[in-house]
């Protein structure tokens, strides 16, 4: 019997039979609500067989401390960025994740966002709310522009579905899949500052890395049209705050609308809480009860078939 430490919400708190199966499973489940900083992980660190995390802080030190009893780091969805996947690989601690089962919903959730924006619905739902009858005039999103940044499963997912809003698809990608680009209509944008001066909407779905780290920064909003708006279902570390709260204020950006934050929950005084035009919503872009469930399955499996001395479903690191 293994002891686990389960510290996803939306996996302990979404019914479903993930919960059935990790309670006949008869491994010892200890149950934290994360994301869990790194010193509450340190504190922890050294007592279980198994992480079932989220986005925890899991560093070299963590692992450190963690080990000789350490076995699997098994992490509920698909970035990686807070795992030092590195010195697990070096330890040789298997890192799992959940490719492929949650870009429906999150794709879904950028465009909630998008269309909450160009409508102004969070003002209009407002106002009748508090007993006025005040209207704006908003936008339509047919034969707008949108950019597309990363086009992974998510990336790909929009694009479906900004096509069905009649719009029009540009990207940018490292990795680029021409028979997709083709088939589904996407201009490649090879130099993102010409990406940024052509799209009326940008989307980011690309991955955390020092590469991305601050991607859109003061000097891309610049590049950025007047009265473009931003959407953000990926990492709040891709985009700098305080440029984008300033670029918010001066009206230069139309609108942010973000699921991430790079500090999840935010402290009160945040800069993007208040900032006009800018929709906040706490990390629920893959959290619907399908998407739960495919990735507690998913995470799960990972896990047990791993204890059981199979091969993992997915697995990010190689030894």
């Amino acid at each position: 019997m293994a002891r686990i430490l389960l510290t996803t919400a939306s996996f302990q708190e979404t019914p479903g039979p993930h919960l059935v199966r990790l309670e006949q499973s008869g491994h010892e489940v200890v149950r934290e609500k994360g994301p869990l900083p790194e010193a509450r992980m340190l504190e922890l660190a050294g007592a279980f067989d198994a992480f079932l995390c989220g986005d925890d802080t899991i560093t070299a030190a963590v692992i450190e401390k963690s080990l000789p009893r350490l076995r699997i780091i098994a992490k509920y969805g698909i970035g990686l960025d807070k795992i030092d996947v590195a010195y697990a690989t070096e330890k040789k601690i298997p890192v799992t994740f959940t490719p492929g089962v949650n870009h429906t919903t999150v794709a879904e959730h950028t465009f909630g966002l998008l269309l909450t924006l160009v409508k102004q619905l969070d003002f209009h739902i407002n106002e009748t709310r508090a007993g006025r009858w005040t209207r704006r005039t908003g936008n339509e999103i047919a034969g707008k522009t949108i950019a597309i940044i990363g086009l992974g499963r998510i990336g790909k997912e929009m694009v479906i579905r900004a096509n069905a809003f009649g719009m029009d698809c540009i990207g940018h990608d490292t990795y680029w899949d021409d028979a997709f680009a083709s088939a589904n209509k996407v201009a490649r944008h090879e130099r993102l500052d010409t990406l940024l001066a052509a799209a009326d909407i940008v989307s980011l779905h690309t991955n955390l890395s020092a590469n991305t780290r601050g991607l859109i920064n003061a000097a891309a909003i610049a590049k950025m049209k007047s009265g473009a708006i931003l959407l953000n279902c990926g990492r709040g570390e891709l985009v700098e705050n305080a440029a984008i709260a300033a670029a918010l204020n001066s009206g230069h950006l139309g609108g942010y609308g973000t699921d991430v934050l790079d500090e999840e929950p935010p402290k009160p005084d945040h800069p993007l809480l208040r900032a006009p035009r800018c929709i906040v919503t706490p990390h629920i872009g893959s959290r619907t009860h399908e998407s739960v469930q495919r990735q507690a399955g998913m995470a799960l499996e990972n896990l047990l078939l791993f204890l059981d001395g199979k091969p993992p479903l997915a697995q990010a690191n190689k030894f």
